[in-house]
């Protein structure tokens, strides 16, 4: 690769702080703005630093051994800071990749160390008025270092036992392999098998970038730890040391624990997480934990009847009708980017034969391949419902609609949350509260909060033992 003009870590670090403060506008002068994706990243690679952009193996800054990396971020309604999306590193070529190290391998010799740059994105603004805000020089702590080199060996496993049209975003903590192509057809071959895999990307999941901004670029935000004493992670997995943490409590009540705990008088609808909590040594709340958050870990409790059976489906956020109906690619979904890169621990209370719900083990689980296939086809069913048309049938249990339901699809549906429901319907007929418990619709009626939930029958399969 032809060299740039910047040959050092220091002179590289002194041009991007140049940059600071400036209207991209000002800075782009081949029109580069008015492309699509990845626009801004573009413009400071060529119109700021004076090299054209490229998709080659080697770092963009070789002598340095510098990647440079512009990242948005958006800031929620308290101010807090929060990656805008992931941050895409290198394809990953699976016939030259599976047979080298972590070290030899082509994520490490592009990214050891990278060049951040950040920028808010906000709503409604032209690109043209962002402005770089903070330029870091940016290497991996080691605690973070010995996770994601187990997520390269994790990806890696995959593709050497022929199974990399398998790999899934959240089958690892913080680099993930995640699609990168024009569309499902973007396929590569793979070495250990004929089943041509899609083309994928290393890649920094959103939340380990949002916890990267928040304390390495900003330095602000530092979470509490599980895990004090991270080397122990080079020999077993995250998953491993956290399940041998939980195995003492395995077997004990709901009220044993909270006698155990001094939590006799504690009703708080979050109890199992809280509980989980003191099992882990942790002062606050487990998904706020450095590892949770970094890796994108939701906390699920699960409640297995005797007859093996869970009476309660899985819920994500709730959507809007709108923002949901004018989402065109399933990639670039609210849904897809919740589920896909999201490791959940499922916290399993099984009942006894006295009636008793026993903490019986945890396991941790994302959504496989396959699966997220089908999820596809609700959200797709969905968007184009809500687009055409939501037509209601008011009966005497209630007011039907035609979205996904739960015998529609083996893996996920579309229903409330709360049992409370509203309606403002074509002819201007209200019923309930719309303003609290409903959200519009495209065509101008009114109906109750939804989201997409797992099926209760989906999740019984994926924890049995």
């Amino acid at each position: 690769m032809q060299g740039t003009e910047y040959k050092t870590k220091e002179q590289i670090l002194k041009r991007a702080n140049e940059a600071i403060g400036i209207p991209l506008k000002d800075i782009d002068k081949t029109g580069r703005l008015k492309k699509g994706k990845g626009a801004i990243g573009t413009v400071i690679e060529e119109s700021w630093f004076g090299y054209s952009p490229n998709s080659e193996a080697e770092p963009d800054f070789p002598e340095a051994k510098v990647e440079l990396k512009v990242t948005p971020y958006t800031r929620d309604r308290d101010g807090k800071i929060r990656a805008k999306e992931r941050l895409v590193c290198n394809i990953i070529n699976y016939m030259e990749e599976y047979d080298k190290t972590f070290e030899t391998s082509s994520f490490w010799h592009k990214c050891e160390t990278m060049l951040l740059m950040s920028y808010e994105h906000i709503k409604d603004v032209s690109k043209g008025e962002f402005k770089i805000d903070k330029a870091v020089l940016f290497s991996f702590p080691e605690k973070d270092l010995v996770i994601i080199e187990n997520d390269w060996k994790t990806i890696m496993d995959k593709v050497r036992k022929g199974e990399a049209h398998l790999i899934s975003e959240g089958d690892t903590m913080y680099l993930a392999a995640c699609t990168k192509g024009a569309n499902a057809s973007s396929v590569r071959p793979q070495p250990c098998s004929d089943i041509p895999a899609k083309q994928r990307a290393y890649s920094l999941k959103a939340s380990y970038m949002t916890q990267i901004l928040n304390q390495y670029i900003f330095g602000s935000d530092t979470n509490e730890h599980i895990i004090s004493d991270w080397r122990q992670l080079s020999t077993r997995s995250f998953e491993d040391v956290i399940t041998e943490k939980l195995r003492p409590y395995f077997g004990k009540t709901q009220e044993q624990l909270k006698k155990q705990f001094s939590l006799e008088e504690c009703k708080a609808k979050n109890l199992n997480e809280i509980l989980l909590a003191k099992m882990l040594g942790i002062r606050g709340k487990i998904y706020k934990t450095d590892e949770f958050q970094k890796a994108c870990i939701i906390p699920k409790t699960i409640r297995v009847q005797k007859t093996g059976k869970i009476k309660e489906s899985m819920s994500f956020p709730t959507f809007k009708f709108i923002e949901l109906s004018k989402e065109t690619e399933w990639e670039g979904s609210e849904l897809y980017n919740y589920v896909a890169p999201t490791k959940f621990l499922f916290i399993i209370f099984q009942e006894n034969d006295n009636g008793k719900y026993v903490f019986d083990r945890v396991k941790f689980w994302n959504i496989p391949n396959e699966d997220l296939d089908e999820l596809r086809r609700v959200w797709e069913r969905t968007v184009n419902t809500i687009r055409n048309e939501v037509k209601f049938e008011v009966t005497p249990n209630g007011v039907k609609n035609n979205l996904p339901k739960q015998t529609d699809s083996p893996v996920a549906h579309v229903r409330p949350h709360s049992r409370l429901s509203a309606y403002k319907f074509s002819d201007g007929t209200i019923i309930g509260d719309i303003g609290k418990y409903a959200l519009p619709l495209p065509d101008g009626q009114w109906m109750t909060k939804q989201c997409f939930w797992l099926n209760n029958t989906y999740i019984e399969e994926q924890i049995k033992e």
